[in-house]
């Protein structure tokens, strides 16, 4: 599931570039995987290659699109307006893979009854109601960490059965509904861990410890 977006990125490069017809053993060679993983990926998703011919690319594309559900709009609403959620807003990305923000909440006054990148800001108390109203079944916190677990909270309430927390903090949800954490500090770290870790392998009789 994680591959597969990669995957349709670089094909979306060779359709592009009017290159009609892609193996499995090329999009293996450009990431660096196996190439049986990478024909069983690709397998998941319905679409068949041909012996030393391989796949239509732009059949390939369709394939992976319709597997992971881009083909059909998938609408969420988006609590908390500040420096994040406001670029999540503008993210053209989104309507790419057939995800819809609809409308955002703020608890700052200020913010309330204005437009971000185009989309409302409303109320964070009117957050049930609305949903209710356009039957939205997803929602994005990207919500001050002290605020995470009362907006997680409310969005089950409001009926939300999937939620994507942007919010450094863990929250709890009942059996049911499924949660994506995304953490970009510990992301971050990791990064910079990987990167130490490089830096010292250079050094001659370091033993670094895996």
């Amino acid at each position: 599931m994680r591959r597969l977006p990669v995957y349709h990125h670089f094909l979306t490069g060779l359709a592009e570039k009017g290159i009609d017809r892609v193996s499995s053993t090329t999009v293996a060679r450009q990431f660096g995987y196996d190439p049986i993983k990478v024909r069983k990926d690709l397998a998941l998703t319905g679409a068949v290659g041909r012996p030393r011919i391989g796949f239509v690319t732009r059949e390939l594309l369709a394939h992976i699109e319709a597997f992971l559900g881009w083909r059909q709009t998938q609408e969420a609403v988006l609590v908390g307006c500040g420096a994040l959620g406001s670029a999540l807003l503008g993210y053209e990305g989104f309507s790419q893979c057939g995800w819809e923000i609809l409308v955002a909440f703020d608890n700052d006054p200020d913010r309330a009854g204005t437009r971000i990148q185009g989309k409302p800001v409303m109320p964070l108390e009117r957050l049930s109601e609305v949903c209710r109203q356009m039957n939205v079944k997803v929602g994005i916190i990207t919500a001050p960490a002290k605020s995470a677990q009362k907006i997680a909270d409310m969005m089950v309430d409001a009926g939300l059965r999937g939620i994507w927390n942007f919010a450094p903090t863990s929250v709890q949800v009942p059996e049911g509904v499924i949660l994506q954490q995304e953490n970009l500090l510990a992301s971050l770290t990791i990064l910079g861990l990987k990167l130490k870790n490089m830096k010292s392998e250079r050094k001659p009789g370091l033993l670094i410890d895996e």
